[in-house]
């Protein structure tokens, strides 16, 4: 019998087995502690190297001792790559970091005497220094340190970090794409794995460290350096294979899977307090890393809206200024841009909810007339053609900051809470409606996870996703998902990696993403294959320029599961 051959650079990507799948993101204090096990540096020769994706602003440590005489960062002034000896900081000014890409970067002493360390960026030497310096320490610190006393945090994501004591390169070269290996003289070797902090190819230990009690925990990601376009075997809708020639087929269609981008659309920031955003951010969802600024709404600063989306058109309904929105803006969203008028609701409302295929947005409930009332009215629009909207029908109760997703054929809108009214209450029902036809909601069934309000989410064509939210007084990191065809109560995933409400939602039909909310007030942005269950896995970060996103469930993509 003849087997199939499995091609690890095609069906797992370049590199297959051995390409680079793992980093840890350092934000706000977390770090990694590692015991030395003995090994002393003195003046012998070593090579620092990593794979780095600062965030830009504040400083990103690469590796420091814990007696503050060896610190390798990037500086958050000016993102040149510093030095710091126990006495002097060596700025290597040719060696500047650009924010928000992968670079490979490398110290490298050669031995004694003058410009004996040479800096590395991406394979070239850049800056050359006299580092004599003897050194005595016994643990490393990555991701934070202490340089001349002032605490330092990590910002950034590291892959691939390796100190050894040899001297690895002499003359420019090309940075590895697949991970690196352990060498004759290597003392450590971390940061490699998408789920586990700890691990360390050399056996010593690490321990996870926080400066402080309310600083971030240091987080494995799949985030890792991108190694090129290359999608290898494709596969297309309804493509036959034999199981026997390859181990196990990836899922989805090419297109679906190197598809989507997903935009947030205003919002809310801590700082300054009660700080509405206009901004527009957007992710490409195949990919992992940091949302990137798409243009402004330009109804102005608000937070609660709702928003849909074709597979050419995202729009942004409602909201609250604090002062209730009918407004209703579209973008394209291949198109990086400022909204554009499209009409108006049918009437004032905020913290509304929404769904939609590729032809309509449905726009529900909210809160409008008085000022806090809650709605139970829908409005629909066609989303290729600029209007104002027309009533669709009614939800089952009036309910305010819900959520929605959708099929190509099928709309539902679930959660939330009746505010103002008394007593206050929060809803577990979920209610659909066939997209096409207007009409009064009918009940789906309920969130298992019990009342909820202010959760994100979003589908594939057949899976809805319902992750975090508020189920009065606690915030929670819940993750439910319903079989969206068939009627009856929603499941248990995994979990978020936080805790957070007011999170905003984004899919194609492999992957879902939920970004922001509180409390505390979050950037993070967090992933979920939509077809396995399973706990969220970090994905990047929006980067407000507060450090702070919520109310962020203006939420939606090119390739959401409506589409």
């Amino acid at each position: 019998m003849i087997m199939g051959v499995l091609r690890s650079d095609r069906v797992s990507g370049l590199g297959g087995a051995n390409a680079i799948n793992g980093s840890v993101k350092f934000t706000s204090g977390g770090a990694l502690d590692i015991d030395l096990d003995g090994a002393t540096i003195g003046t012998s020769n070593f090579t620092i190297e990593a794979w780095v994706y600062w965030f830009g602003g504040g400083a990103h440590q690469i590796t420091g001792s814990s007696s503050n005489n060896f610190n390798f960062f990037i500086a958050g002034d000016d993102g040149d790559l510093k030095f710091y000896d126990g006495s002097s900081t060596f700025d290597f000014d040719a060696s500047n970091i650009e924010a928000n890409e992968w670079t490979h970067v490398a110290l490298v002493r050669t031995g004694t005497g003058s410009n004996e360390t040479k800096v590395y960026v991406n394979g070239v030497n850049t800056d050359n220094a006299t580092l004599n310096t003897s050194f005595s320490f016994d643990r490393l610190l990555t991701g934070i340190n202490y340089l001349g006393g002032s605490v330092g945090y990590g910002d950034g994501y590291t892959s691939n970090l390796r100190f050894t004591l040899d001297t690895v390169y002499t003359s420019a070269f090309t940075p590895s794409n697949n991970e690196l290996t352990v060498l004759d003289n290597t003392i450590v070797l971390c940061c490699q794995s998408p789920g586990n902090i700890l691990q360390e190819a050399t056996g010593k230990t690490i321990v996870p460290f926080k400066h402080g009690v309310t600083q971030s925990d240091a987080v494995a990601s799949h985030f890792a350096p991108d190694k090129g376009e290359d999608h290898g075997t494709t596969f297309a809708d309804n493509t036959k294979f034999d199981t026997l020639s390859y181990m196990v087929p990836p899922g989805g269609t090419t297109s679906e899977s190197n598809r989507g981008r997903g935009v947030w659309m205003g919002g809310y920031t801590s700082a300054p307090s009660a700080a509405g955003v206009n901004l527009i951010y957007y992710v490409q969802i195949q990919s992992l890393g940091n949302a990137i600024d798409f243009g402004d709404l330009t109804k102005g600063i608000n937070w609660g809206g709702a928003a849909g989306a074709s597979s050419t058109r995202g729009l942004h309904a409602g909201g609250t200024t604090p002062t209730n929105l009918n407004t209703i803006e579209y973008i394209t969203i291949a198109t990086t841009s400022n909204s554009t008028d499209f009409g108006d609701l049918t009437a004032l409302r905020g913290y509304t909810q929404a769904c939609s295929n590729n032809t309509r947005a449905l726009i529900g409930g909210g809160r409008g007339g008085s000022p806090t009332a809650s709605s139970n009215s829908v409005d629909y629009v066609t989303i290729a053609t600029t209007g104002n909207a027309s009533d669709f029908g009614d939800l089952t109760v009036a309910r305010q900051g819900g959520s929605g997703l959708a099929s190509a054929t099928r709309g539902l809108i679930m959660g939330g809470r009746n505010v103002p009214s008394a007593p206050t209450t929060f809803f577990a029902s979920i209610d659909r409606f066939t997209i096409a036809t207007a009409g009064n909601a009918a009940d789906y069934g309920d969130l298992s996870s019990g009342v909820r309000a202010y959760m994100g989410c979003t589908s594939s064509s057949t899976r809805g996703i319902i992750g975090g939210g508020s189920i009065s007084p606690a915030r929670v990191n819940n993750i439910d998902y319903i079989t969206i065809a068939t009627d009856g109560n929603s499941t248990d995933f995994g979990d978020l990696l936080d805790d957070r409400e007011h999170t905003g939602a984004v899919s194609n039909k492999i992957r879902g993403l939920f970004a922001g909310g509180v409390s505390p007030y979050r950037n993070s942005i967090e992933y979920v294959t939509i077809a396995t269950t399973g706990n969220a896995q970090d994905f990047g970060d929006v980067p407000d320029p507060n450090g702070s996103y919520a109310y962020a469930s203006a939420a939606t993509s090119d390739s959401h599961g409506g589409i």
